[in-house]
């Protein structure tokens, strides 16, 4: 039996790395796909031995790209999370890190045309429908991945990536606070559930015993407390209207605690069964939305500032991430009207990846 060799780009995307691929060359059918993802990443062995993935969430995640049917979108972005070790492929959220990949992706794959100088791409994430205005560096007509641009948690430096994620607020359950309250308490802690960009449960790190500041080898040894979140983040699931999560990435959850400065405040994201190493795209959206809303977990914690857009400094494990939220609160509602964030990318490899036809379905 011979080996298909399907094309596909391998890019780092943020602080998550993974493969991309032309949806005309993998299989349609969404069981097929499953196992041809979980094929390719080498799903099932701690080290991905037998695939490409990195052995970390944030290394086994995959993008999917075609040109879009939308009448306001260029091209479609379907993202995948592939599990390190079971086996598991789920295909309800997005990715914003594996996003910083999609324009210059696009261009790369001749599904978008590049112009001289700045190329404006317009994303649909089509796991939430959220739509994305990507620009990216692109002299000469073609990609720039090298530059000055520092993102914590990835060395070195690189060409900006500017995203501005729009009607990203209930993009996926369908309400910024899909309980209809900025305060839940569930199993005795105080919650907040919060629907931007990514589903989310949000909790005081003080509740759980936590300064906030934890980095992620001691989360990720703290076993107790990720059955604590475990429990919590299944009945918010169920609150939020998600259903059975337990097999499900989604709702994420999330840490926050006070920290000195206007505008900046301790973050703590989860993939969720581990902690992320830095911040997530999505993850920071809605944690940065979190703090700026009266009457959720995060309010006193931090000095708001008194103008919007708002700029919200996320102090993650590795460093720090800005958010920039454009908002209004009228009548006392808060308004998420969206979110921008400079990020980076680079294409570590392009060629085939080679698969046995019956992870296909042939």
């Amino acid at each position: 039996m011979t080996d298909l060799a399907i094309p596909f780009l391998l890019m780092r995307g943020g602080s998550s790395r993974g493969p991309y691929f032309n949806k005309a060359d993998v299989p349609e059918d969404r069981d097929e796909l499953r196992q041809f993802l979980i094929n390719v990443v080498g799903s099932g062995h701690p080290l991905n031995i037998d695939g490409i993935g990195g052995g970390d969430a944030v290394t086994t995640k995959v993008a999917i790209l075609s040109t879009s049917d939308d009448h306001w979108a260029d091209v479609d972005y379907f993202f995948a999370q592939v599990s390190v070790e079971t086996r598991l492929v789920d295909f309800k959220p997005t990715c914003g890190n594996i996003l910083s990949g999609v324009g210059p992706a696009a261009i790369e794959m001749g599904l978008v045309s590049a112009a001289a100088g700045i190329t404006e791409i317009k994303i649909r994430s089509v796991n939430t429908g959220a739509r994305v205005l990507a620009r990216v560096q692109t002299p000469s007509g073609k990609v720039r991945y090298h530059g000055d641009t520092c993102i914590d948690g990835v060395p070195g430096s690189a060409s900006p990536i500017e995203l501005n994620f729009m009607d990203v607020a209930g993009s996926s359950v369908g309400a910024l606070l899909p309980t209809g309250q900025p305060l839940n308490t569930i199993k005795g802690t105080d919650v907040t559930c919060i629907d931007v960009a990514m589903p989310m449960v949000i909790a005081r790190a003080a509740d759980f015993g936590l300064t906030g500041s934890e980095t992620q080898h001691e989360l990720d040894n703290n076993r107790d407390f990720f059955e604590q979140i475990e429990a919590i983040r299944i009945e918010a699931g169920e609150k939020m209207g998600m259903g059975d999560c337990r097999e499900s990435v989604t709702p994420k959850f999330g840490l926050l605690a006070p920290l000195t400065g206007q505008g900046h405040i301790l973050a703590r994201y989860f993939m969720p069964w581990k902690t992320h190493p830095t911040m997530a795209v999505t993850g920071g959206q809605a944690l940065a939305t979190c703090a700026l809303i009266p009457g959720t977990v995060a309010e006193g914690m931090m000095h708001i500032p008194n103008k919007s857009p708002a700029n919200i400094v996320l102090h993650h494990p590795m460093g720090k991430m800005d958010v920039v939220i454009n908002y209004d609160i009228v009548d006392g509602v808060f308004q998420h009207h969206s979110a921008g964030l400079i990020r980076t990318c680079r294409k570590l490899a392009e060629g085939k990846v080679f698969v046995t036809p019956s992870s296909l379905g042939t």
